[in-house]
Parts: C-alpha cells; structure tokens; sequence
C-alpha cells in the first residue's frame, strides 16, 4: 500500500501547516500502536482515496433519479453501484446505503416500523446493548418503551426462554436482536420465530458482525429480520458510516425514513467509499480475511484466559473479545489506562451480572495489519504481563513498536 491516498502531504503542509500535521502526528500513532478497539479498522487506500474525490463536493438530496438538486447524473451511478454490490453481498431484496453512522441507520429503522410510545424488546445495556437499543441518554430510551432482556448468569449467553417469556408478555411492536459486546453468534432464526408469534417486526442491528457475515464467516441475518442495520466499518472495512437491508415490501418506508425524515444530502463521497468496500468484501481474499479475523480471536481469547483472565461466555464466534482483569487485581478502567500507556488501544465495557467494567478488545484491524495467531499469542502475553505489571510501561511500549513495525497498516 502507498501512504499517498491517505494524505495528500505536500498539498496540505503547504495550505495549512498546523492541520496537516495533525492528521501526520495521526497516522503516526495508528502506525506505532496497537489498534484493539473492536468497532475499528484500516481501510484500503482506495477506500480513502473515494473519500477524498471530488464527489466531496456534490450536494444529491433524495435518490437516484429524483435528486433536488442538478448535476447529479455522475453520483446517480456511484449510489447504484453501492446498492447493487451490498444487495449482491448480503443477498437482500433492498439496501440503503445513505446513513450516515450506525445509529442514523438504527434510528431510521424505527422510524420506518414504529411511532413514539411504542414497546420494543432489546438486549439490556448491561449485557452489551447499544445506546440505541433503550438508553435513557439516547432518542429510543426517550421516545420508545424499551424492555430489556438478558443473559445467562452462568454461560454469558443471551437466555433466548426470556426472550421468548417477555415477547408473550409484553408484546412488543419490534424485537432487536445485536450487542456492541457479544462475541457470540446470534440465533436469528429463534428470534424470528419469536417475532412471529407475538406479531412484532425483528430488527437486527449487525453493526459488529456484518464484515463476517460479508465474508462467510458469520451466520446472515437478512432471510430473517425484517430490517437489518449495520455500518460500513469495523470489520467490513469500509468508510465509516451505516446502511439499511429489508425486503421490497419495506423498501420504500426504509427509504422515506432515511430521506428525508431523519437525514439531508447524502455524503456522496462516502457512498463512493462504501461502493468500494462492497467490491472489496465480494473478493477472496475478503472472505480469507473475515475467517483469519475470526481465528485470530479464538487465539487471542484462548491467550488472556490462560494468563489468568475471565473471558466471558468462554470465548468468541466473532472478532470480539470481552474479559473481566480482576483476578489479575485490576479494574477495567484502571487495565484501559495501565494498557494505554504500553501502547495498547482498547475499550472497557459492561460486564454481565456484575458491577465492575471490563475490557472489550477486536481483532479487525490487527488481522488487517497482517497479524496472525502467532502475533495473538505473543499479543496476549504482552497485556497480561502489562496489567501484572510484570512488563514496565516503557518496555512494553517498545515492544508494541517492534510489534506493529513488521505490519504497518500503511506501508511507505
């Protein structure tokens, strides 16, 4: 890969110094330290160099073909391009790809399906659910009656009898099924069996495992949910940003709910991007990849439990990781800061039926860079000997640069 579609240096330093060395002192850090945050990854520069393009400039509210705006005939062919590839990829009737985040598109889900007061059954907070999925600090926890159901208090697995227990007594208008924190694959076909008994429409909000499912690596929701939320991120490796999947018969309230209820002018740019993405995952190689991301977590997982670190539900399907440090005598806070200082870059979560935060680490943009099982085993020990404090801060560090210098994410 050439640095060149990530910067344009010479352009930059020259306009504006001062930006331009932020953005170089930020692909310095990205390149000397660890990346473990499981909602991240690199992109491609291809993927970067539609993002720069001139499609940055053009203003395209509504669709192709019925844009308010002129001179859009160029950007008509670059959104029919991202369609037709991501209903391709995932097999659906419909895709959206204007949203611009995950939430936008989980908030244009319901848009589309429900009205304010309404009930919906989610994953609770303290088990892994998203802010969109009932937090009283977000739109659905104030506009939509959230009910949350749980996880087993021995396994860590969703407890599906609840499920089904509070769907027949709540009856819920929607059913949202997806976790920012479960490394586990998700029963869609149950939950569809669930929404159809009590008459509720089945939301999956795949933010986190699309990438796989793009790469044959994680099970599809799109034959079972009614709408599918997601972004072009993480481990699908895309721009950052979100789509929508349905079926015609939803294809046009999906589309209404985007634009122009909760969103303006589509970022054409990032469109363009996404269509990349789309071409990318649809490639080999991708699917290599995503099956390689998959088994770099296993390995990881396997690593931090044999150092002494609880990783719930025992281990992962998916790219993700949550574990609780106690039982190396430090809190998850306390581990995220103790960690940033070697280097590493990870985040703490909510940990099932318990008061204390732990770590939540991805394997995306490592497998990205290249690494292996053999890069996750030694991963591994450098965190449980960081958070021992075994390793001094100093040397750890050191040794996160020897470790990421062999696979820069951007080599040149």
């Amino acid at each position: 890969m050439s640095v060149t579609p990530v910067l344009e240096a010479d352009v930059l330093r020259r306009q504006d110094p001062e930006l331009a060395e932020i953005l170089l002192g930020e692909l310095t850090r990205q390149s000397t330290t660890l990346q473990l945050i499981a909602a991240e990854n690199f992109t491609s520069p291809a993927v970067l160099a539609a993002l720069g393009s001139p499609l940055a400039n053009k203003y395209a509210e509504g669709y192709p073909g019925a844009r308010h705006h002129g001179g859009c005939e160029i950007v008509d062919v670059a959104e029919r391009v991202a369609v037709d590839r991501a209903k391709a990829l995932f097999g659906a009737e419909h895709a959206n790809v204007q949203s611009h985040s995950g939430s936008s598109a989980v908030l244009a889900a319901y848009a589309a399906l429900l009205r304010p007061g309404d009930t919906v059954l989610a994953l609770g907070l303290p088990y892994g659910g998203h802010l969109t999925h009932g937090s009283p600090a977000n739109f659905s926890g104030r506009w939509f009656d959230f009910v949350g159901y749980g996880v087993d208090a021995e396994t860590g697995l969703i407890d599906y009898d609840q499920v089904r227990a509070l769907a027949r007594t709540h009856r819920p208008k929607a059913i949202v099924c997806g976790s920012i924190a479960y490394p586990r694959h998700i029963d869609y076909a149950l939950f569809r069996e669930v929404a159809d008994e009590v008459g509720a429409y089945l939301v999956a909000d795949a933010a986190h495992p699309i990438g796989l499912v793009a790469g044959g690596a994680a099970p599809n929701p799109v034959p079972y949910a009614d709408v599918v939320c997601a972004t072009t991120h993480k481990v699908l490796r895309g721009p950052r940003g979100g789509m929508l999947l349905c079926g015609r018969e939803l294809a046009e309230r999906v589309d209404r709910a985007v634009f122009p209820f909760t969103q303006g002018g589509a970022q054409m740019n990032t469109i363009a991007a996404k269509a990349v993405a789309f071409g990318e995952a649809a490639t080999p190689a991708f699917t290599a990849y995503a099956h390689q991301v998959v088994a770099n977590a296993r390995v990881l997982a396997a690593g931090l439990e044999a150092e002494g670190l609880v990783v719930t539900t025992g281990g992962t399907d998916t790219h993700l990781i949550t574990v609780d440090p106690m039982p190396l005598g430090v809190d998850g806070r306390t581990a995220r800061g103790r960690l940033a200082a070697a280097g590493v870059v990870l985040d703490c979560c909510a940990l099932p039926h318990g008061e204390a935060r732990g770590l939540r680490l991805g394997t995306a943009a490592v497998t990205t860079q290249g690494m292996g099982e053999v890069e996750m085993a030694r991963i591994g020990a450098l965190l449980a000997g960081v958070l021992r404090e075994k390793v001094e801060s100093r040397r750890a560090r050191d040794e996160v640069r020897d470790l990421v210098g062999g696979f820069l994410p951007y080599p040149g």
